[in-house]
């Protein structure tokens, strides 16, 4: 149970960090509130599955065609802090847009990706603290 529980609480983290529709966030406090693995464990699998989403996300932004910009405002934002604005990736739909915008423009690999994993960890962490 545990191990089917974690790979559906990774699938969801991971679908809700692209631009696909999700949250990962219900999966996510139901396996705390069950106490289905430890609390660790889920904050990790979570943050790795929401990681690697909003990566692909921001791989997927390095082929948009220059004719199909994101938003003149996100795309501003992102232009003046670079990869740290990925802190927010987090935030549904917003944080979608910025990490394809981050793409597109090229932000520096190792700081987005650093930046993606810290914002997406501190959410779910936050959450853990509020559920436990």
């Amino acid at each position: 149970m545990e191990g089917a529980s974690l790979f559906g609480l990774f699938v969801a983290s991971f679908i809700s960090a692209t631009v696909l529709p999700g949250s990962s966030e219900i999966v996510f406090i139901a396996i705390l509130l069950n106490e289905v693995t430890s609390d660790w464990a889920a904050l990790w699998v979570a943050t790795i599955g929401n990681t690697l989403g909003g990566i692909t996300t921001f791989l997927l932004g390095r082929f948009i065609p220059t004719r199909h910009l994101p938003s003149d405002r996100i795309l501003t934002n992102v232009r003046r802090w670079g990869g740290v604005s990925l802190l927010i990736s987090w935030v549904p739909l917003l944080g979608d847009a910025v990490c394809l915008a981050a793409g597109w423009l090229r932000t520096h690999l190792m700081v987005s990706i650093f930046c993606i994993a810290f914002g997406k960890f501190v959410r779910y962490w936050i959450l853990m603290v509020g559920v436990t």
